[in-house]
């Protein structure tokens, strides 16, 4: 039994005439016939009575066509919601980004994407870097948003701008004054930074080793905002990606470009290899790669 049978079973049942549900239809009655006929043969019985003047249903044709009306009714429903989904008239899409540029960049993105889109809902997960590739290798989301991995193996990356860590000191510091920081004075100041597994402090501990020994922490706290403002109220200083500039000078404290080693890290968009992007994750894909042409941050105070 299949949808153009069961259509042309309703319209026959309905009309009680193969004439007219055949114009309704925009089929032939031989064809029609054909059609009814076949759905009899598939279900082993017939549905409906035939004389030269009238048709009529049998009792298996009544109990057939209630069942008939609401499966095309759920067919017809099931289809509507699809091309909505696909034209974007509805949907849901699922990414994952870590915090700094979850509450930099991508709300202005989300804000030119709900122009676009007003009616497709975006689940936004703002979780540390390791956990953007977990949720996008496991498809918890369809996109993720971080700092490019060591690996891309089943990941497909495409690069958005190259990230350069910053100096936070208070804005009271003598080093606030600098045109730019080295490593050297920023590390005679008591050091304040994220928590393990965070990828800002793996990173910085990973490329400062070679110069500066093992990282020596007073404080670390999961959060962003925490470490910026203890930094704001004198405990000591930082360094972050530049998309936490704003962040930063927001809790009070100040970023200056810093030097010895200059620390870069690419940060784009990743998703699966293998995985067929549905509508909507595409179309915010598409917004993502065109927002990151815009300016970088400027360092600033």
């Amino acid at each position: 039994m299949n949808v153009k049978q069961l259509r042309a079973f309703l319209a026959v049942a309905q009309a009680l005439s193969f004439a007219q549900a055949g114009e309704r239809l925009h089929v032939s009655q031989p064809a029609l016939s054909l059609t009814i006929k076949a759905l009899e043969e598939d279900l082993g019985g017939a549905l409906l009575t035939r004389t030269t003047r009238s048709v009529s249903l049998t009792p298996e044709g009544e109990a057939l066509l209630p069942l008939a009306r609401r499966l095309l009714a759920d067919w017809d429903n099931t289809e509507e919601l699809l091309r909505q989904h696909f034209t974007l008239q509805l949907g849901k899409v699922s990414i994952a980004a870590m915090p700094s540029f979850a509450g930099d960049r991508l709300p202005a993105v989300l804000r030119v994407f709900r122009d676009r889109h007003p009616r497709v809902n975006v689940a936004v997960h703002d979780v540390i870097n390791e956990q953007v590739l977990e949720m996008v290798r496991h498809r918890r989301v369809e996109l993720g948003i971080g700092f490019e991995p060591q690996t891309t193996s089943n990941l497909v990356f495409t690069p958005f701008y190259l990230d350069r860590f910053v100096a936070v000191v208070a804005a009271d510091s003598p080093l606030a004054r600098q045109p730019q920081v080295t490593w050297a004075q920023l590390l005679q100041e008591d050091f304040i930074t994220l928590q393990r597994p965070s990828a800002v402090r793996l990173l910085l501990e990973q490329d400062i080793q070679a110069q500066h020994g093992k990282l020596s922490v007073a404080f670390e706290s999961h959060q962003l905002s925490t470490v910026g403002r203890m930094v704001a109220t004198g405990l000591g200083v930082s360094a972050v990606p530049s998309l936490c500039i704003r962040q930063m000078q927001e809790l009070g404290a100040c970023c200056v470009p810093l030097e010895g080693p200059r620390i870069e890290r690419r940060i784009g968009l990743m998703r699966l290899a293998e995985h067929k992007l549905s509508a909507a994750a595409q179309a915010l894909q598409d917004v993502l790669i065109e927002c990151a042409a815009a300016p970088a941050i400027e360092l600033g105070r």
